[in-house]
């Protein structure tokens, strides 16, 4: 993969890294391809218990779509590309274990959306975020208009998607763009942190948590906690849920059999 990397960073995370720096990682329809099969590869392991989503660019976490590349696209060239694009990020949203953003300086469009996708968001001082799509005559096409609605309102994500404007990071924080606001140049030590804190955990749990709370976030109150109750049977006989217990009564950490 030529714009994506992965990379391990402690034991059972995984970074991912957004890698086209020369562009502010503008997802192109190469890069897009690229995080396709990356989080393919994520979701088939299962020695991965938490994922940082980090950028090697030096002023911007993702500038968004690639609009220099579409500027020479066709009605056909565009929609070919979606399909495509619209895997990649959703490839990130599906990861089925914790994924941690580590965002500093431009998070504007797809790149917020990437961002959104992710479970956790960990921004730095440097970072401004926003989806700026209904000024270049498009909308949020990322999962943006249902994610944020999802995060932070209708009535916030209304003025942030109708307006296009930006917001710095302590805005984010305060809209609950982000969930935490680290000091400059801190954001990827930050995510990598919670990270590992999260791979602590139950492999299995984990997992479960994610799906319950994933499944259940659009659905009846009677529903989701069916949908809970089964994600709860998934890990109650499960390997994992014996060893947690065992392990908590010989007062030593787990070692967890859900890796295997």
């Amino acid at each position: 993969m030529e714009h994506v990397t992965l990379r391990a960073v402690g034991e059972h995370v995984v970074e991912l890294v957004l890698n086209r720096p020369e562009a502010l990682n503008a997802v192109s329809t190469a890069m897009a391809r690229d995080l396709v099969e990356a989080t393919s590869a994520l979701a088939a392991t299962r020695g991965t218990r938490a994922v940082v989503v980090s950028s090697s660019a030096e002023k911007a976490f993702c500038v968004g779509a690639d609009l220099k590349e579409r500027n020479g696209f066709s009605d056909a060239d565009l929609i070919a590309q979606r399909p495509t694009t619209a895997a990649a990020y959703r490839g990130v949203l599906d990861l089925p274990m914790p994924v941690v953003a580590a965002v500093h300086g431009y998070a504007l469009g797809g790149g917020f959306e990437i961002a959104l996708s992710c479970d956790l968001v960990v921004a730095d001082d440097t970072a401004v975020v926003g989806l700026p799509e209904v000024s270049v005559g498009v909308i949020p096409g990322g999962g943006g208009t249902q994610l944020l609605t999802r995060r932070v309102g209708w009535s916030r994500a209304a003025d942030l998607v109708f307006t296009a404007r930006r917001l710095t990071a302590a805005e984010a924080l305060a809209h609950g763009c982000v969930d935490r606001v680290v000091p400059a140049g801190t954001a990827r030590d930050a995510a990598i942190e919670i990270a590992t804190a999260i791979a602590a955990n139950s492999p299995v749990g984990l997992r479960q948590a994610k799906r319950a709370m994933r499944l259940g976030l659009d659905v009846d109150l009677a529903t989701g906690l069916a949908v809970e109750d089964s994600a709860w049977r998934a890990t109650a006989f499960s390997p994992d849920r014996a060893e947690g217990v065992r392990a908590f009564a010989e007062r030593r950490p787990p070692v967890w059999p859900g890796d295997a």
